[in-house]
């Protein structure tokens, strides 16, 4: 009988309880009409003990730096380095609009966050250079999953705190897929600006921009930092293929500084190549986005947890907005704490809630059932792989992704698992689907975001937004059906746990163990 709560949890649901009320009520009620007054009490003592995780830590300080970030005037600055590069195309604000949601997405990580930051800025800019109103919303409010897919992720720490995989391994598999939207949408922006008749741009570059001295010389450094990172990891990658031994003692020393004198070559060419406003606003970009080089460098090379590498973000967003852009002052400050510990807040309860969820999952039985129904279908992976999208794609329309993978998560995970699919890589199936599910009609919650921002009715937007869902629902499947595409950053990076001797495809798509 007690099974029965998942029926009552969805009716619940429907009628517009808020989700952590019905994650709460529907198995509680059905405990205690069962006589489980033991199981009740188990159920809301997991309210708390599934906040109270370390690693749950990240979630309330990569808000908090996307907040000091979008405070402190980021926004501004990467839109305007991406119109300095995307503003001559057709259909130039669309493209950038997409393109500072792949920049926003390392800072914050959050979809509503972008929608919010960007939508503020670009919709009005968009809708007077010729865009209608509903397009604008449109392309915001797709662009904007982008941001939770490439890392820092809340819905991959989520994910990886309930199954126990590896939040690096899963920060890594979401970079080809997050950019893989992008250029997506940036296809459809370009295939829909004829149809559509889309106004054509000329290169936008802020003219008569002034820069500190102190932010000045830190771009000049930090850039070749960068770029010697980048011919770093080209070298790395071409030794790798070559069989050649990683330089090691002395000679890794003078191979970075032999990359580190060709970085500034070719910079010093490059300058010699743009105007100084554009060399003015690309400068203006480099400090925030060394966010995302933080964090993620921090924990590849072993010297920061993904909970430590939150707060390292959190001070260098500070840094940054207070003492070398002075754009943020400490009367700000106090807003950005209480605004990023109300969004905090509202995650980490329904997080504690769909903990509490999943105990009663667990012991009524549904996830054996539920198992036993999806290898039912079918014995063939591929089709099993297509109706599980399908089902995730339904549920991201009516749950927000973060209480969705904590009820899904350990009930699908293992299935797939056992016949043949990587953990990482179902990871990734799933954060990528839940994701789009934000921006799908009915109850898309960026919709309502962007519905907000741009004063357009929701059902408007839906309708405009069909077509970039379409491009994300194929990269979807692509991800789904290409392991290649998200875990070969992760294999590369020797996060997949793999043993030396095993061969590229076997370590990122295992095969099911034998009967």
């Amino acid at each position: 009988m007690l099974i029965w709560f998942l029926p009552l949890f969805l009716a619940i649901l429907m009628i517009g309880t808020p989700v952590v009320f019905a994650l709460l009520f529907a198995p509680g009620f059905m405990t205690w009409v069962t006589g489980n007054e033991r199981d009740l009490a188990i159920l809301y003592r997991n309210v708390y003990t599934g906040i109270d995780s370390f690693p749950l830590m990240a979630l309330p300080f990569f808000m908090l730096a996307g907040e000091i970030m979008n405070r402190g005037g980021i926004t501004t600055r990467l839109v305007e380095f991406s119109q300095a590069f995307m503003g001559h195309l057709r259909g130039g604000l669309a493209q950038v609009n997409i393109l500072s949601s792949i920049l926003f997405a390392g800072l914050s990580g959050s979809a509503v966050a972008d929608t919010s930051a960007l939508g503020s800025t670009l919709i009005p800019a968009m809708e007077k250079n010729g865009y209608t109103r509903k397009f604008a919303a449109a392309i915001t409010a797709a662009s904007s999953v982008i941001g939770p897919i490439i890392p820092p992720s809340g819905i991959m720490i989520i994910y990886a705190y309930v199954m126990g995989e590896s939040v690096a391994a899963l920060f890594l598999a979401g970079i080809v897929p997050g950019v893989l939207v992008g250029v997506g949408l940036m296809v459809m922006v370009r295939l829909l600006a004829d149809r559509y008749d889309l106004p054509k741009a000329e290169r936008i570059v802020t003219k008569n921009q002034s820069i500190t001295r102190v932010e000045s010389v830190l771009s000049f450094i930090l850039l070749r930092i960068n770029l010697m990172g980048i011919f770093w990891a080209v070298f790395r990658l071409g030794s790798s293929i070559a069989g050649v031994a990683r330089p090691e003692g002395t000679m890794l020393w003078l191979t970075l500084a032999i990359l580190l004198v060709l970085s500034h070559v070719f910079l010093i060419w490059m300058r010699g190549q743009v105007s100084s406003d554009f060399r003015v606003v690309c400068k203006k970009a480099v400090a925030p986005l060394q966010t995302p080089i933080i964090i993620l460098g921090g924990i590849l090379i072993g010297v920061m947890t993904p909970t430590e590498a939150s707060t390292i973000a959190v001070a260098y967003a500070l840094l940054v907005s207070v003492f070398v852009l002075k754009s943020l002052t400490w009367a700000d400050f106090f807003d950005v704490l209480q605004r990023s510990a109300l969004a905090s807040a509202a995650v980490l309860l329904l997080v504690g809630a769909a903990v509490a969820f999943k105990t009663i999952v667990a012991t009524s039985g549904a996830a054996t059932t539920m198992a036993d129904v999806i290898l039912g279908l079918s014995e063939n992976p591929l089709i099993l792989l297509f109706l599980i999208n399908i089902l995730l794609f339904i549920v991201g329309m009516f749950l927000d992704a973060g209480p969705a993978i904590i009820i899904l998560g350990p009930i699908l995970g293992p299935i797939f698992t056992d016949i043949g699919v990587h953990p990482v890589h179902f990871a990734i199936i799933m954060s990528v689907n839940l994701t789009v599910g934000l921006a799908t009609p009915p109850m898309g919650l960026v919709l309502f975001v962007a519905s907000t921002v741009s004063r357009e009715k929701v059902e408007t937007i839906a309708k405009a937004i069909l077509p970039f869902l379409a491009v994300e629902i194929v990269v979807i499947f692509l991800i789904t059906y290409f392991p290649q595409i998200s875990m070969t950053v992760p294999y590369l990076a020797d996060f997949l746990g793999c043993p030396p001797d095993i061969g590229y495809m076997a370590c990122i798509s295992p095969q099911p163990p034998a009967n």
